[in-house]
């Protein structure tokens, strides 16, 4: 079988460390024929995934965050070259909802007990997405830690704290399925999986392959309550909520006030008006087994 790594040296830096000869001691390759592939510039993951379709590559692993991984399947989507991932970045929400392990080494050997499995993508205003996006204080967050020098979860954490007691509820209009309903919301995700990252589990029940995305609304609250409100989001119990609503869909559009908006965490401006489309098993992906 054909595997290639598409590497972000900028991601997880301290990870990469002899990755090369890591891959090769933990990789079973009598099961696999590798190679790798670093990337140079912005978007680079994605030519590097079209590539590797054209050179008929079974798997893709990315190695990165859930930038890296957005940036590949980009890449791959509708062809019959799987997504792996190495998670390496600050969040890499995709990779964990797969149970991927954080150690790389251990996540390498993880490849080498996975199967194929083919998933839903989904799009906002015609742009793909695979894990979770969404707007609101998420999304502000987003736009924030693009411009932060210093990376990795603590300084996300670090960030979320400090702009979360300001930061106002706004207005979104739902229009789905023949309804039409107004939320005074923080946050709108649109998930088609579980997390965030980190076991921060914005849609806990979330499928991949249901052909269906959970827009997960978490209306306006008192700020005493972010404590409270962070432990049921990293124990997987945020729906539980008397703040949250969670529709499962598979169109929506949502109007808001802003269009600060990010896919897979990284920020874009998809303007006032934001049309929401389930794709139903568009993607391959190599997961371990279970």
């Amino acid at each position: 079988m054909k595997i290639r790594f598409i590497i972000n040296p900028i991601s997880g830096k301290a990870q990469h460390k002899g990755l090369e000869s890591r891959i090769e001691k933990h990789l079973d390759l009598n099961k696999f024929d590798f190679d790798y592939f670093y990337t140079e510039r912005a978007k680079h993951s994605t030519e590097l995934a079209q590539q590797a379709v054209k050179d008929k590559i079974d798997v893709v692993v990315a190695v990165g965050g859930d930038g890296t991984m957005h940036e590949c399947a980009k890449g791959l989507l509708g062809s019959q070259t799987a997504l792996a991932v190495l998670p390496c970045g600050s969040g890499n929400g995709f990779a964990f909802h797969f149970g991927m392990e954080r150690d790389i080494d251990k996540a390498i050997k993880q490849l080498n007990i996975s199967d194929f499995k083919t998933i839903d993508s989904c799009t906002a205003n015609g742009l793909p997405f695979f894990n979770v996006s969404g707007v609101g204080f998420d999304a502000h967050i987003a736009h924030l830690f693009a411009t932060t020098k210093v990376r990795g979860f603590s300084s996300y954490v670090k960030l979320v704290l400090s702009e979360c007691a300001n930061y106002p509820a706004q207005d979104y209009t739902l229009e789905y399925d023949g309804k039409k309903e107004v939320y005074n919301a923080v946050i709108i995700s649109w998930a088609n999986a579980t997390q965030f990252g980190n076991g921060a589990q914005i849609s806990p029940e979330s499928k991949v392959d249901d052909g269906l995305t959970e827009i997960c609304v978490l209306k306006d609250f008192r700020r005493f309550l972010v404590p409270v409100l962070l432990y049921l989001l990293f124990t997987g119990k945020i729906h539980q909520s008397k703040y949250m609503t969670i529709i499962k869909t598979k169109s929506i559009t949502i109007s808001c006030q802003n269009g600060q908006s990010h896919l897979d965490g990284e920020g874009h401006d998809l303007g006032k008006k934001i049309h929401i489309d389930t794709h139903p098993k568009t993607l391959n992906v190599f997961i371990p087994y279970g």
